[in-house]
């Protein structure tokens, strides 16, 4: 059995407890460099890393899918479309990654399948977007529609801010993402759904309204309720995610799903939790290989 893990850099954390995973297990894996795909048509191997051949492998985790150009983009998920279509098993699928890294599509299905989640406006136009800053009260998470780890993201409560970031965005020839800020005391959720199944999940506080540990959120031990593994259950369901870490903000006792994120992180959720996340992620991945 093969399994490689596509990513980047072999010294990061989850590759490298992936990788000591699989070894333990008696399974070859090596790391897949994201961008030294290689594909062919009308020749074999059909895809391939550094000469080496990947379309025989039995399955690939998707660690990382870093941003680039619209062109290198579409070619990496291509990639990864292929190879499901040669029957490797691609965890996450490639169909649920391009829903998951949408937030408006994402937005979309969530509401679709009646999972609550903030209201939002998304626009390419300028005008549009001052109205929406208006029409979802005056303080709004202003987000890119493509990211993840909290970057790019911002909140603003100020008519005159809100001209001036609006135009920024418009010079850069950017789609306006906006969500309404629903309050929550510098905390939220994160829970880890791993085959159907959520394994375990974390608090994360902060000082600020930013949460993600990337910006300084402090991960705790959190029990979710009934209705949180639920409605988080549902939103994997709803994206086809294999696993995904569910980002969700409890306001007035009502809970909202805000995003889902489909090549998750797990460091900060393994201090707050006995549940080996490593371990149970490749006990899924092996499973679905039977």
């Amino acid at each position: 059995m093969k399994i490689g893990i596509i990513g980047s850099d072999r010294k990061e954390w989850h590759i490298q407890r992936l990788l000591k995973e699989l070894e333990e297990r008696g399974v070859e894996s090596h790391l897949l460099p994201v961008t030294k795909l290689l594909g062919r048509v009308g020749a074999t191997p059909r895809v391939s890393v550094r000469g080496y051949p990947i379309d025989d492998y039995d399955a690939v985790i998707v660690r990382r899918v870093p941003g680039g150009t619209a062109e290198q983009v579409f070619y990496r998920m291509d990639v990864l479309h292929r190879l499901e279509d040669i029957g490797v098993a691609v965890f996450n699928p490639a169909l649920s990654i391009e829903r998951a890294v949408d937030k408006y599509y994402t937005s979309a299905l969530l509401e679709d399948a009646g999972i609550k989640t903030p209201r939002t406006v998304v626009t390419e136009s300028f005008r549009d977007a001052m109205e929406a800053f208006t029409e979802l009260g005056g303080d709004v998470v202003v987000k890119p529609l493509f990211g993840s780890l909290g970057m790019g993201i911002t909140r603003v409560t100020s008519e005159d801010i809100a001209y001036r970031v609006f135009r920024a965005l418009e010079m850069t020839k950017s789609v306006y993402y906006l969500q309404e800020f629903i309050p929550h005391g510098g905390e939220d959720i994160r829970v880890f759904v791993i085959g159907g199944k959520v394994v375990a999940s974390m608090r994360r506080v902060a000082d600020s309204w930013k949460t993600n540990i990337s910006s300084g959120g402090k991960a705790e031990f959190y029990e979710p309720s009934n209705e949180i593994i639920n409605m988080s259950l549902r939103s994997a369901e709803t994206l086809g995610l294999e696993y995904t870490g569910v980002d969700v903000i409890v306001s007035d006792k009502d809970a909202y799903v805000v995003e889902l994120n489909s090549t998750p992180g797990w460091e900060g959720l393994q201090t707050v939790t006995e549940i080996d996340v490593t371990e149970a992620l490749i006990d899924h991945v092996l499973s679905k290989l039977g």
